[in-house]
């Protein structure tokens, strides 16, 4: 044949076998639709209805009788479950699992469903349970193993948190050491406040392996080496935040400066506050520095330091600070009446300056959580100043 004819007859072929292939698949649709057993129907009505405990009488029956529906009372289930119905969810599921027949990928997809109505419902236990049989499965591993990190943070269980999120590094694209390493530091912390200091230094340790940049880690070594007397070894510990996070240095500076008291070092001391202030600023810094210029040369110096460091870094903290050490010079004065509202409005103006906030869900607070309170993430920053954005900007 003309290889002309056969280029014009192609598109022809082609659209015969799409047509043919359509009517096919309309011909299947009217098949099942017409093969969908009536009680099915029923059902939906009852749920249309708002009547669910009598839908799921006639879906568990239809499921008896057509296994080939499990795949809707699955869907059906997590609908219950997202709209806090859990009963009814957990009946459904219980169900699915009761049958005889599934698939092993059907009984799978069952169980995991179901070990997330109970995990809601806080019947920790049984969804502990299925969550570690699904754990040892390939297609169900990664979320039974989130869920189960989960189950055992509420539980501060962090041994079992460690190693199930340990495991999850195999399936997670994201790095886990961070969050191990919080793990571990809850352990120490409760070394800690049993004075069992061995046990929280290997816990420690451990974290700092795990995650060598974790700053709560570093502030635990610093206050157990603090706390047996080796404050020069703690000090270098802290000193080390400076690398990892320098914004957390306020949160030990109040123990620096007490540790290079305890080993009479007044010029380390004053070499460290200066640089650290230069370096890093910061509210607590600023303090420190201030109050070590006032212990050692006297209120006006101090006054005179922080007024020109103003100048410079302009900070809410820093013009607070300022007021309080003029309060007593000028009570016998005539400002001295300015002086309570102005420092009302500092205080109103300090409420929203250096808040913690939680960098997934925007949390904010005054007190450091590790864990934040709100999404229970382990994503609290320390605070972000007003000075410190303007150095930024600068």
């Amino acid at each position: 044949m003309d290889p002309l004819w056969l280029l014009l007859l192609l598109p022809l072929a082609v659209a015969s076998g799409w047509f043919a292939s359509r009517k096919e698949l309309e011909r299947r649709a009217k098949d099942t639709a017409f093969n969908l057993p009536s009680a099915y129907f029923k059902g939906l009505n009852f749920l249309l209805n708002e009547q669910p405990d009598k839908a799921i009488e006639v879906f568990i029956k239809v499921l008896e009788v057509d296994s080939e529906t499990v795949e809707m009372h699955l869907t059906l289930g997590n609908l219950f479950r997202r709209r806090g119905e859990l009963e009814r969810a957990t009946r459904i599921h219980q169900n699915i699992i009761a049958r005889p027949n599934l698939s092993n990928s059907q009984r799978l997809q069952a169980l995991f469903e179901l070990a997330q109505d109970y995990f809601k419902a806080g019947l920790l236990d049984r969804a502990e349970s299925l969550f570690l049989e699904l754990a040892d499965t390939p297609t169900h591993a990664e979320q039974a193993l989130r869920y189960l990190s989960q189950l055992y943070e509420q539980e501060k269980e962090w041994g079992n948190a460690i190693s199930a999120t340990k495991r999850l590094q195999k399936y997670s694209e994201k790095d886990v050491s961070p969050i191990v390493a919080q793990y571990y530091c809850e352990l120490a912390e409760i070394s800690l406040e049993r004075q069992d200091f061995e046990q929280a230094r290997t816990q420690i340790e451990s974290a700092l392996k795990v995650d060598p940049n974790s700053t709560r880690a570093t502030i635990q070594l610093g206050n157990l080496q603090f706390e047996l007397g080796e404050y020069a070894s703690a000090i270098s510990t802290w000193q080390k935040i400076e690398e990892q996070d320098p914004r957390y240095l306020g949160e030990v500076i109040d123990k620096i400066v007490a540790a290079y008291r305890k080993i009479e070092d007044d010029e380390g001391l004053w070499d460290f506050l200066g640089q650290a202030l230069d370096d890093y600023g910061g509210p607590k810094l600023l303090e420190a520095q201030v109050e070590e210029i006032e212990h050692r040369k006297g209120r006006d110096e101090a006054v005179d330091f922080l007024t020109e460091w103003l100048r410079k870094n302009p900070s809410l903290h820093g013009l607070r600070n300022l007021v309080n050490l003029r309060k007593t010079d000028l009570a016998s004065s005539p400002l001295s009446a300015d002086l309570e509202p102005m420092q009302a409005l500092l205080v109103s103006l300090f409420d929203t300056d250096g808040l913690y906030r939680c960098r997934q869900c925007g949390f904010t607070g005054r007190t450091l959580h590790w864990q934040c309170p709100g999404c229970k993430g382990w994503y609290m920053q320390a605070p972000v100043t007003n000075e410190h954005m303007l150095r930024q900007t600068n």
